[in-house]
């Protein structure tokens, strides 16, 4: 027997004795009891499929794969170790952001690493990266140095936090995919803020379908389920505004950047927000880079933002959010 099947045959039988209750404890002898018995009925059965719902997706998150590797764990310990002998706590947080950037120069960039499943699964990677787990993964340890909260089951939480809807893990689906999701849902609780407004953005008008227009790119979305959900996820983000930094006028804002800064790059490929994300990076004399995954092979910093992003091809400019501990 299914788990859906099982779980369809305990709500209705949930249902079926509770409509016998009534049934035979209250009076239905009249048409406005009748009527008062079914609206009862009828709030019960919503009771009880919205709590048949929250166990299915508690049971989903207990059912996530995870295996964890050692090697992730000894790499995390080992940055924790130095934070603490260093006294990296004391530093700002976009110090700490940066400075655990840094300590993965040179790792190997590797894109897909989150869809080599099936099943929507827990990726986390310390030894390789696509532009988006480097982000994820760096800010994630910075906010445990930060707090001193040196479990690494905790760090994990963190990355699901910035990586899934409201921070819930659940399916495919509840993963932030376009990165202009990623930091409205992020912001909303608190993690970090969009500031490009602030820094004298441009707005404009962005139909984000890439996803469900290029179905065959994408290998789970031959799931009907999965396909019909991301095109629910792409009508509900026509509500955002994309507003963004054009290419020419970066340079001109990098007094107000601060190191740790997320950068995403914008794109005028049709329904597609971004081609590329990043981390501010500040030198010792001031200059503002970008040190990031990136696709021609590794973790390195650009020296220039603005020169790196005006070579990114099908590149219009930035957008700037700004982490910070919730």
């Amino acid at each position: 027997m299914s788990h859906q099947f099982a779980t369809y045959l305990k709500l209705s039988l949930e249902i079926l004795i509770f409509s016998v209750f009534l049934n035979t404890k209250m009076p239905v002898n009249s048409y406005p009891n009748e009527l008062e018995n079914r609206r009862i009925i009828n709030r019960e059965i919503a009771s009880l499929i919205e709590k048949e719902k929250q166990q299915q997706e508690r049971e989903i998150s207990q059912e996530i794969i995870y295996l964890p590797d050692t090697k992730d764990e000894k790499i995390f310990q080992s940055l924790i170790n130095k934070a603490i002998e260093t006294n990296l706590k004391q530093t700002g947080f976009g110090e700490i952001i940066q400075t655990v950037a840094t300590d993965f120069l040179g790792s190997q960039y590797q894109a897909g690493l989150l869809d080599r499943s099936p099943q929507e699964t827990l990726v986390i990677s310390l030894q390789k990266f696509d532009c988006v787990l480097f982000v994820e993964s760096v800010i994630a340890i910075a906010r445990s140095i930060a707090s001193q909260d040196y479990n690494y089951d905790n760090f994990t939480k963190n990355v699901v936090e910035q990586r899934y809807s409201q921070g819930k893990m659940i399916d495919y689906c509840s993963r932030l995919h376009y990165f202009s999701h990623w930091i409205a849902d992020n912001q909303k609780r608190n993690l970090v803020t969009n500031i490009t407004a602030d820094l004298g953005g441009t707005t404009i008008q962005k139909k984000l379908d890439f996803m469900t227009t290029n179905r065959n790119s994408y290998a789970q979305l031959k799931n009907e389920h999965n396909y019909q959900c991301i095109t629910n996820v792409e009508k509900s983000l026509e509500q955002l505004n994309f507003n963004y930094i054009p290419t020419q006028n970066v340079r001109s804002i990098y007094e107000r950047l601060q190191p740790g800064d997320i950068i995403g790059i914008a794109t005028n490929i049709k329904g597609l927000d971004f081609t590329h994300t990043g981390l501010v990076y500040q030198d010792e004399r001031g200059n503002i880079g970008l040190i990031h995954a990136s696709p021609a092979g590794q973790v390195v910093i650009a020296s220039d933002l603005q020169d790196y992003v005006q070579n990114v091809r099908n590149a219009i400019g930035i957008v700037v959010a700004r982490p910070h501990l919730n």
